[in-house]
């Protein structure tokens, strides 16, 4: 019966414990859930992953925008810039969390680019830019896209905002990287038929627009590598998750498995003797 007890307690301490986390991670990031399981591949920096990129199975914790001034890529790669030389998650700028066009789906979670700002003589101006109450945006970015065995700098050629907000991109270059999320701030000759059939897109199927700031819900702040793996998998959610996630998964698991028993064995050997022993 005593043991029924003990069980019963250890479960309401852990219980409480994971609890006491989630307060504190609450009031630390002023956002709950605190933190989210990255799904996708499209931040990846290398094919299997990286530690301090973001990655299938990743948990990151979540900074409340109201909490934190969100950085651009321009702005961090800008000389003379304040913020030149700013990084997060392995590449310049910051990385957002963002509901596309303002809906009910996934949120996305993405580096931020650029931001287009109205300017109150009815132009749009540009942070960590020149630009300055312009009709329409052109600007080449310090960010090499590969082409055809070579690289070019991407370019925001000729957009017209629909209103303010930030453009965006995931930092992996096979399936997003220089193809950003707003299409059309890159080609604006294209048909809609091609920014409709290329495109992030919608819940609804509509291209995704720029990023409000409203429609902002988080800045990605610490990354916690493979641990979100478990989560994806049993969602059944888990396809993007690289096999070295998985291996460095099951290290993590068997670590924290047998961490008890060998604490405990080191502490027998170190406990000295008692006199009964003696």
């Amino acid at each position: 019966m005593a043991s029924g007890f003990t069980w019963i307690r250890e479960a309401m301490l852990a219980g409480g414990l994971v609890v006491l986390v989630l307060i504190s991670m609450w009031v630390a990031t002023g956002s709950f859930p605190p933190m989210v399981v990255v799904e996708s591949g499209s931040m990846m920096h290398t094919e299997e992953g990286s530690v301090g990129a973001i990655d299938p199975g990743d948990l990151v914790l979540v900074m409340n925008p109201d909490r934190v001034e969100i950085v651009t890529f321009v702005e961090a790669t800008e000389e003379g810039n304040e913020n030149f030389g700013y990084e997060t998650h392995g590449m310049a700028g910051d990385v957002i969390i963002y509901q596309k066009n303002g809906g009910s789906d996934t949120p996305v979670i993405h580096r931020a680019l650029l931001k287009a700002v109205a300017n109150d003589s009815g132009g749009w101006d540009v942070p960590g830019t020149t630009l300055l109450n312009v009709d329409s945006i052109t600007w080449t970015l310090d960010y090499q896209c590969p082409y055809h065995g070579g690289t070019y700098d991407l370019m925001i050629d000729r957009w017209v905002p629909p209103h303010e907000g930030y453009l965006t991109t995931g930092d992996n270059e096979d399936t997003n990287g220089c193809k950003i999320d707003q299409l059309r701030a890159t080609n604006p000759d294209a048909s809609e038929q091609y920014i409709r059939g290329n495109g992030l897109k919608d819940e609804n199927g509509n291209p995704v627009q720029a990023v409000k700031d409203e429609w902002v819900v988080g800045v990605a702040s610490t990354e916690i590598p493979w641990l979100g793996a478990a989560k994806l998998f049993f969602s059944g959610t888990s396809s993007s998750v690289t096999d070295t996630t998985w291996r460095s998964l099951a290290v993590v698991i068997a670590v924290i498995i047998a961490a008890p028993y060998i604490l405990e064995t080191v502490m027998e050997r170190l406990r000295p003797p008692s006199d009964e022993e003696e």
